[in-house]
């Protein structure tokens, strides 16, 4: 049996998930669970992707992708090409999950740094982050660069946490998230906190900016996931505690204009 898309027999999820996620549905939860660093990673990519007019053929790149299920996900229900592209997580591992789900041809590994990367200007039409961009991409200049991949008219789309209400100060901080705030949580921002963050340089034209509408299914989801595994998590453990839902899901969606702008490299030391 493939471990990615499960039989129809083995498929027992409650007829209410399938019809809010119905092709993550399809995938077998274990091997889901298995692969998602963080919450259900299909539930989240499915979400962002309602929003995206993905065809066949279309190169996407899928940035910070953990273990690659996004990709071949991406790859076998849209039948875009996707660079899965992942830091932390060795392009061997990746392509070993590739290979089992039989997605070798429309999904190349690689490993390399979000701010190193070695791909042609304009190169991609869809540049697809999934519960990784806030890790990287939070400061003034990675939007500008990141753009310089996407062809013009292109999209950039982000799914991943958010807070909210923007935190401004330390006392800010609601009571259950202080102890974990300076580790965990600093980096975390408002729906209205990327917005301006994207909009200010004009280089996209902003398509969506808004609480998943499933958001509240990904967070029971996350939640019943880790209880079950008995694993300590920062993250799981601020949900359950969250009863005012201030933490919440959101997706950021932008079309590249034609617009240029000054794109720093984050790089260290130029070729020779």
């Amino acid at each position: 049996m493939r471990k990615g898309k499960a039989p129809k027999s083995y498929i027992m999820q409650p007829r209410h998930l399938r019809h809010v996620f119905p092709k993550a549905t399809q995938y077998d939860p274990e091997w889901v669970r298995k692969h998602s660093m963080g919450e259900n990673v299909l539930f989240n990519v499915e979400s962002l992707t309602k929003s995206l007019d993905l065809k066949p053929g279309m190169r996407v790149l899928d940035l910070g992708c953990g273990k690659a299920i996004s990709s071949i996900f991406l790859a076998k229900e849209f039948g875009v090409k996707v660079w899965a592209v992942d830091e932390a997580i060795s392009a061997s591992d990746n392509y070993e999950r590739i290979l089992e789900e039989g997605c070798e041809e429309n999904v190349i590994p690689i490993e390399a740094d979000a701010r190193s990367l070695p791909f042609a200007e304009e190169y991609f039409d869809a540049v697809i982050v999934v519960d990784s961009y806030t890790y990287f991409g939070t400061d003034e200049k990675y939007l500008p660069y990141i753009a310089r991949f996407i062809k013009p008219d292109g999209h950039i789309a982000i799914v991943d946490v958010c807070f909210t209400k923007e935190i401004e100060s330390l006392d800010k901080v609601p009571r259950f998230l202080r102890r974990d705030y300076k580790n965990y949580w600093y980096f975390i921002h408002s729906i209205a906190w990327w917005r301006k963050l994207w909009e200010k340089t004009g280089l996209v034209q902003i398509e969506a900016a808004e609480e998943l509408s499933e958001a509240d299914v990904v967070r029971e989801h996350y939640i019943k996931d880790f209880e079950d595994d008995k694993k300590p998590d920062a993250f799981a453990k601020a949900l359950k505690r969250d009863d005012q839902h201030f933490i919440s899901f959101f997706k950021l969606i932008g079309r590249r204009t034609r617009k240029t702008a000054y794109l720093q490299s984050y790089k260290t030391s130029s070729k020779k």
